[in-house]
């Protein structure tokens, strides 16, 4: 078959991971992540060994030079000098994967691409900085909003983790360069070496919690970020009582808060009513009215910014440029996207508003709205919203739900339209000027598309024309 290392040399330019030179090291599961730290491992000179229960995804490791080899077979595991996980493989809860399970009764180590990543870098001969971004919602949001601002003043920076790019698909930093990182519970937890310069923790909600035992073992999860990695600078928000606690274990953290003022002795960003304020050494040192931005609207967005604002301070950003940059964000797809204005009517994709938590913060961040909603009702539909109605000029129904949602809405106006295109005709037909034409569904996408994506791109082929596009 070939040396592997030889087999597998890489296409372009990575960061290798090294370390391992000339050992076996398994590398279980062969989606995005699992290839990549395959290929960095045979670029830093290991024999990585592959093994994925999906024949699919073992033709595509075979074709890019990856040895292969059934890693169920006990006496496989035991010869590794390591296993490398993919974050979706359970170690312990529910269950452990047999894979895993073997490997840690044969005490072989199990680590994931991200801590094999932090060891990585930490083996360059400059190394980038590295901030990394958690939390139960925003994280994406605030891992691109914090790339952009680097971007807009000048930085090399890449964004990647649990967004975009896996950690090893980033290519090797140059001179200066910084590596912004969304990191979920899954890739935290087992982490082997954790090692950002700026952490992040913007909330937590109870989520996964199969996987991580309890709201404990997935607050723990997060928790290992800071009490683990050790960062040169921790911005935490504070809003929910695990971060309150998390921040009193840290030296000299940045408090982050959208719900009251914090004016303290330390460093804190917090919101006072409509502006950003930082708030040091016992004054304010900066303010920034968020009511000019056009893309970060409403608190959930407010506590992405004001993460954002920190992380970028703590690497030596200055007031100003940061403001221009936040200013200047184009929001991410699906997402609170603001897709233009026609005839005084602003159009916003929002179609990542998966339940009614999601769509609660898409309501409360307009008034004047017409509505687009309906899809694969989750579980209690969007009863909870009711208290928001008031914001609604009107209601269009679509998929699945539109039936159950037109008998919640009752006496407010609303139309069963059937999909995004009527829908979208028929409220932009009826918007008048000052109103907003929200797709904010509440609902899964799967009765009548593939995800929120498609969802989405096709709520925004149907908005283009209006907006003068094709």
């Amino acid at each position: 078959m070939g040396h592997p290392a030889e087999r597998a040399a890489p296409e372009r330019a990575v960061i290798p991971a090294t370390g391992f030179e000339g050992r076996r090291v398994g590398v279980l599961g062969l989606a995005r992540s699992g290839l990549a730290a395959a290929r960095a491992l045979a670029a830093g000179g290991a024999v990585p060994v592959c093994w994925d229960d999906g024949e699919a995804a073992r033709a595509k490791a075979e074709a890019a030079g990856l040895e292969l080899a059934d890693l169920n077979r006990e006496r496989e595991v035991a010869s590794l000098d390591r296993l490398i996980v993919s974050p979706g493989i359970p170690h312990l809860y529910p269950e452990p994967n047999p894979v895993v399970a073997s490997a840690m009764a044969a005490g072989v180590p199990v680590d994931n691409d991200i801590g094999l990543f932090f060891q990585a870098l930490g083996r360059l001969d400059e190394p980038p900085k590295v901030v990394a971004i958690t939390g139960s919602n925003g994280k994406s949001t605030t891992t691109a909003l914090i790339a952009h601002c680097l971007r807009h003043a000048g930085l090399p920076a890449q964004m990647g983790g649990n967004i975009g790019r896996g950690v090893f698909d980033l290519e090797p930093p140059g001179e200066g360069g910084v590596l912004v990182l969304e990191l979920s519970s899954y890739q935290i937890e087992l982490a082997r070496t954790l090692a950002p310069d700026v952490a992040v923790f913007l909330n937590i909600t109870p989520d996964h919690l199969d996987r991580h035992g309890g709201m404990g073992g997935y607050f723990a999860a997060k928790a290992r970020l800071f009490l683990e990695g050790a960062p040169e600078r921790a911005v935490i928000g504070v809003d929910e009582p695990e971060g309150v606690y998390l921040a009193n274990r840290i030296e000299e953290p940045v408090r982050l808060s959208v719900e009251r003022k914090l004016r303290t002795d330390g460093w804190t960003v917090f919101m006072n009513r409509n502006h950003l304020t930082e708030w040091r050494a016992g004054r304010q040192q900066a303010a920034v009215d968020m009511r000019q931005s056009l893309t970060l609207r409403g608190a959930h967005n407010h506590q992405n910014a004001a993460a954002a604002w920190a992380a970028c301070r703590a690497l030596g950003l200055a007031p100003r440029r940061i403001e221009a940059a936040l200013m200047d964000f184009p929001g991410l797809a699906h997402r609170l996207e603001r897709l233009g204005e026609a005839d005084g009517v602003v159009y916003v994709n929002d179609s990542k508003a998966t339940n009614a938590d999601a769509a609660e913060k898409a309501l409360m961040a307009y008034d004047n709205i017409r509505w687009i909603v309906g899809g694969r009702a989750k579980d209690g539909g969007i009863d909870v919203l009711r208290p928001l109605f008031g914001k609604v000029v009107k209601a269009y129904l679509v998929g699945e739900a539109a039936e159950a949602f037109a008998r919640t809405l009752a006496d407010r106006p609303h139309e069963v339209c059937g999909t995004i295109e009527a829908a979208v005709a028929r409220a932009s037909a009826e918007a008048a000027p000052g109103e907003v034409v929200l797709l904010a569904p509440a609902c899964a996408s799967f009765d009548q598309y593939p995800d929120f994506e498609a969802r989405g791109e096709d709520f925004r082929a149907q908005v283009a024309p209006l907006l003068g596009g094709s």
